[in-house]
């Protein structure tokens, strides 16, 4: 009988590929619009209610710290009880941290709101990466996992129309605000049911609950039907079984944290996406603030207008083109030279006396960082960590990568306002230069999974020697 792993690894793209990449990547329109509306929604939050610098960081970033929680919380869980049992309440969390913000009567009710979209956000990291890397087969496994998060994309240009609809539409700016918040809730609430009934990874089933039965049951469930054991005893079998399984296996947890060269490869996947988040939250979530640097006679709609342009000129075309090459050049490649061309440009923009005063050049300058880091660390920091670390580690690989990689947008955020009034935005953006530089040095430690099996990347990390 072909092993559940084979079958996988070899299969073609299906229809139920792209069906679970649609329910899992609605997450990340969610994830991108619900984090980054937040920007636009400052600039009329902030004159209402009259916000301090502190508390306009504070608003902007508390998501994040959210997001860090639920990403390492949602990753443990995963391994231990499974990605079936979990796969949904992230997006629960979402729906519910968006709904309550829209109707915040007070900043300490926003913040928290605020937060619990950020816990709802950071679960859908290792859930949706993991799920879609181990369902996928090892010649389109990339683009596939790429696929999911390039959703982020449509989030990112959906937000700022939202925005430039509610500015324009004459409403009362206290009612604009907390529909652009609240929008964010229905994406969520439609693929609650989908995720719910997702079946139970076959690698997870196989390789942790050691529970061949399920694993056929669940690539059966997916629609890949070629693969043919239902009858009715090991279907029931399944069924009264897969609870108490559960129930019973336990991931050992110490021995992913004592392996050494399990933690080199976490120092390269949370290293690098600190570095990477640093860099783009900060600036994205705050682009209105860098904006207002640029020109403080700057209207929120020209605002609004500026970074939707941004985002469907530069950032578009480079989710696109990672999509299209990321199983032909290697996803290391893509890290190293995204990392690389972010550095020069941030650092082109920090040193060149008077850049800011030139709208087109600095647009210019601006607009590459933004496409180098789609095509590049922004998509393949995201992908990675669901291929280097073996399936009872994997979501918790993914969790603690993606969660120091909020803590990185949480300072980057966080810090943007405070640091904009005292160094200004060149001090800024040659800070950001060096932490882009910095993430060559974190990629260069990790392997590149490029067509291999996920299987065969584990022996491949432990086989190699440390130096």
């Amino acid at each position: 009988m072909q092993s559940v792993e084979d079958y996988l690894d070899n299969s073609q793209i299906r229809k139920d590929h792209l069906k679970m990449m649609i329910v899992a990547g609605v997450g990340f329109f969610v994830d991108a619009y619900d984090l980054f509306i937040i920007g636009t929604a400052i600039s009329l939050i902030a004159p209402l209610w009259k916000l301090n610098n502190v508390e306009i960081g504070l608003l902007g970033s508390i998501a994040l710290v959210g997001a860090l929680i639920g990403s390492i919380a949602f990753g443990i869980l995963a391994d231990k009880f499974g990605r079936k049992k979990i796969y949904g309440t992230e997006a629960v969390l979402m729906a519910l941290g968006a709904f309550l913000s829209a109707f915040s009567p007070t900043f300490l009710w926003l913040i928290i709101s605020r937060f619990i979209i950020g816990v709802g956000i950071g679960g859908n990291y290792p859930l949706t990466a993991v799920i879609m890397s181990e369902y996928s087969n090892k010649k389109d496994r990339g683009k596939l996992v790429s696929l999911v998060f390039s959703m982020q994309a449509l989030g990112l240009i959906a937000g700022p129309l939202v925005a430039l609809g509610l500015v324009n539409s004459n409403l009362p700016v206290d009612l604009s605000w907390r529909l652009m918040l609240g929008i964010g809730a229905i994406p969520a609430l439609a693929v609650i049911y989908s995720r719910r009934r997702t079946p139970e990874s076959p690698r997870y089933a196989s390789q942790v609950l050691k529970n061949t039965e399920i694993a056929y049951q669940s690539v059966n469930k997916f629609g890949n039907t070629e693969i043919n054991i239902q009858s009715s005893e090991i279907v029931k079998s399944v069924e009264t079984n897969f609870h108490v399984i559960h129930r019973k296996v336990r991931t050992d947890f110490k021995s992913f944290f004592t392996s050494k060269k399990y933690m080199i490869t976490l120092f390269g996947t949370a290293g690098s996406w600190f570095l990477i988040d640093y860099a783009y939250y900060g600036n994205t979530i705050s682009t209105p603030i860098v904006l207002n640097s640029i020109s403080s006679n700057m209207t929120v709609e020209s605002k609004v207008l500026y970074t939707f342009l941004i985002f469907i000129i530069f950032a578009l075309p480079g989710y696109i083109l990672s999509i299209f090459l990321i199983d032909k050049i290697g996803r290391k490649s893509i890290q190293l030279f995204g990392f690389m061309i972010m550095g020069l440009s941030f650092l082109a923009l920090g040193i060149i006396h008077g850049i800011e005063k030139s709208a087109s050049m600095f647009f210019i300058f601006y607009g590459i960082s933004y496409f180098f880091t789609e095509f590049g660390p922004n998509v393949t920091t995201f992908v990675m960590p669901s291929e280097l670390f073996p399936t009872k580690y994997r979501a918790t690989g993914h969790g603690i990568s993606s969660g120091i990689g909020k803590l990185g947008a949480f300072s980057g955020t966080f810090m943007l306002p405070i640091l904009n009034s005292t160094i200004g935005l060149n001090g800024i953006f040659v800070i950001v230069s060096v932490f882009s530089f910095l993430g060559i040095m974190t990629t260069l430690v990790l392997q590149e999974p490029k067509g291999k099996s996920l299987e065969k990347i584990n022996e491949m990390i432990v086989s190699t020697p440390i130096r």
